[in-house]
């Protein structure tokens, strides 16, 4: 049982759950509890620690049967805890790594290895990767394109709202907080291990690439006098979706085909960003799923 916050492993997960910088030099980030832990991906999983009390619950020691875990005593697991109370049990989980092209498929798809796909099949309806896919996994491209978001909570709910929304990935600058910071990771839910995700360098050449193959760009925008509901969504789509307090910059949002609006009443101005999002990706699923009907 490891007793000591000088442990030279207590120190690196201190380390990643501070520190950007460190996570992404070895590749590796810390959740936390139960559901975050049980969910991942048992081949990514690289470490698990368990509290000494953890294991006092039968429930819990059958639940990490096949694992091989590091025993803390209580203080020292509160001590390496990023959150307040602590369910006892952390994992450090190796990095998915997806590339533009892998937001073609829907999360599940992608996470099942699905064949291969290019950014010319992302951008068409009945592309070359549909046509790989089992009939019920072939999806339009459905995509959410951040810029800038800076509330670590409102992009865990954006991941989480585009999986249940059936978005096929997100697409972010590098301006975005962090997708692997602690309280990112704990909102996601566990969707962080089902939906693609893309760390776009120019986030503007990307979304002009999107454009190139035929996904319709849409940004929310206070300017509009479009209403949301208004448009087709039901072929190949991406929302643009800016930062909490400035919006979408000017440059991006005059890359859009076209600008939409949430209608409000009473005094309100705008929706938090991340229920902005999910209505929008939540009408692009109705529409699509009405096609289906």
């Amino acid at each position: 049982m490891i007793t000591s916050s000088s442990n030279h492993q207590m120190k690196r997960i201190l380390q990643l759950n501070k520190k950007a910088k460190t996570r992404y030099e070895q590749r590796v980030f810390v959740v936390e509890g139960m559901k975050m832990c049980m969910e991942a991906p048992k081949e990514q999983v690289e470490a698990m620690y368990v509290s000494e009390s953890f294991l006092q619950e039968e429930s819990r020691r059958e639940a990490v049967e096949g694992y091989s875990y590091e025993i803390l005593s209580d203080s020292l697991f509160r001590a390496v805890s990023d959150t307040k109370t602590p369910q006892g049990i952390l994992c450090l989980v190796k990095m998915p790594e997806y590339s533009l092209e892998d937001l073609c498929q829907p999360a599940s798809a992608c996470n099942a290895k699905m064949p291969e796909c290019s950014l010319e099949d992302l951008c068409q309806p009945a592309s070359a990767c549909n046509a790989k896919m089992p009939e019920q996994k072939q999806k339009n491209p459905h995509l959410l394109i951040l810029e800038g978001i800076q509330d670590p909570g409102n992009l865990g709910t954006m991941i989480r709202a585009g999986e249940g929304a059936g978005a096929t990935g997100i697409i972010m600058d590098k301006n975005t907080v962090d997708i692997f910071h602690p309280k990112t990771i704990r909102a996601t839910m566990g969707s962080l291990y089902r939906m693609p995700f893309y760390i776009a360098s120019d986030l503007p050449g990307t979304v002009l690439s999107l454009k190139e193959r035929g996904i319709s760009i849409f940004a929310a925008h206070l300017e509009s006098s479009l209403a949301y509901c208004q448009p087709d969504y039901r072929q190949p789509a991406g929302f643009l979706i800016g930062n909490e307090g400035n919006g979408l910059s000017p440059k991006l949002a005059g890359l859009a085909d076209v600008r939409i609006r949430i209608p409000m009443e009473g005094q309100v101005e705008s929706l938090n960003a991340a229920v902005a999002a999910a209505l929008l990706m939540y009408e692009a699923k109705r529409q699509r799923d009405e096609q289906t009907d």
